[in-house]
């Protein structure tokens, strides 16, 4: 039982860092490979503020801003630097390596004794793992429901419409670069937010815990639309969630079934790589499925 709460403990608040992608993967329409440069530029921030004492709530939203400005940093090479957005995202992930480094002091920050979101005293009154639970359902709610709003808004429209069609969003007056630098560094934001959440619960930060992080991501987003099918804007938000949750079950299983662990970056790929092919797959079934039908 402690093993299912986890899983959906961690699939909850590794969720953040799937409605971050969303953004910019869904969204925007490109891939952003800043992420995995703010994940743990995200934990480290946090990591080494709690360190200092400072308070776990204002550590996070430190980590959210330290994201925001790396997001930023992509955002204008890709549009003021005219550098592929590709590019430019590895250039401030490899950036962000040495940065980490210099935050922390050192590869490695244990916040072992150290007070966190997820050791208050209310969540210690709960049972095992429930922690993560309670805590991951409240900030995905409140992200969820920020991000719904948003979109709602005329901004918003602005921002998806940039997503949908640039040419179009230029036609109508729409600053499609800003719209696109926000939409970066907002995404980064909430995946070093996720970053920051997972360095407390996982209790330490470490400067390679961001590799694979992109893969994870898609994952929580191609799971749950390929799960629940066609969905609403409003509704793929929800369903990245729960996609995190039934990725966090699928590797657990894979690891009941024996498997190493470290071998969990590869089979995280295979598991994206699986779901991304089932689309294809039904459309061939349902095409041959006609075809035999019309023969007949």
């Amino acid at each position: 039982m402690s093993i299912i709460v986890s899983a959906i403990g961690q699939g909850l608040i590794w969720g953040v860092i799937g409605l971050g992608l969303f953004l910019t993967f869904r969204i925007l329409d490109f891939p952003d490979m800043t992420v995995e440069g703010t994940f743990p530029l995200g934990a480290a921030v946090c990591a080494a503020a709690v360190s200092h004492g400072v308070s776990p709530v204002l550590a996070t939203l430190l980590a959210f801003g330290a994201g925001t400005l790396a997001g930023l940093a992509t955002g204008l090479l890709y549009t003021k630097g005219k550098i592929p957005i590709l590019l430019a995202g590895i250039l401030v992930m490899t950036a962000t390596y040495s940065i980490n480094l210099r935050i922390m002091g050192r590869a490695n920050l244990s916040l072992y004794g150290k007070h966190t979101l997820f050791n208050g005293q209310f969540l210690n009154s709960l049972p095992p793992y429930f922690n993560s639970v309670v805590l991951g359902l409240i900030i995905i709610a409140i992200i969820t429901a920020i991000i719904i709003y948003f979109l709602q808004t005329n901004l918003g429209q602005a921002f998806i419409a940039t997503g949908d069609n640039p040419t179009m969003a230029k036609s109508l007056g729409i600053s499609t670069d800003n719209m696109q630098i926000m939409g970066v560094g907002v995404s980064n934001g909430l995946i070093a937010l996720g970053g920051a959440l997972v360095a407390q619960n996982n209790g330490f930060a470490d400067v390679n815990m961001g590799i694979g992080v992109i893969v994870v991501a898609l994952a929580s987003i191609i799971i749950g639309e390929v799960v629940f099918g066609e969905l609403t804007m409003n509704q793929r938000l929800i369903a990245t969630t729960l996609g995190s949750i039934l990725y966090r079950f699928v590797i657990l299983i894979v690891l009941t079934l024996g498997f190493n662990a470290n071998d969990l970056n590869l089979i995280s790929a295979i598991v994206l790589a699986i779901f991304m092919m089932v689309p294809a797959m039904e459309s061939r079934f349902r095409l041959r499925h006609t075809f035999l039908k019309g023969g007949k």
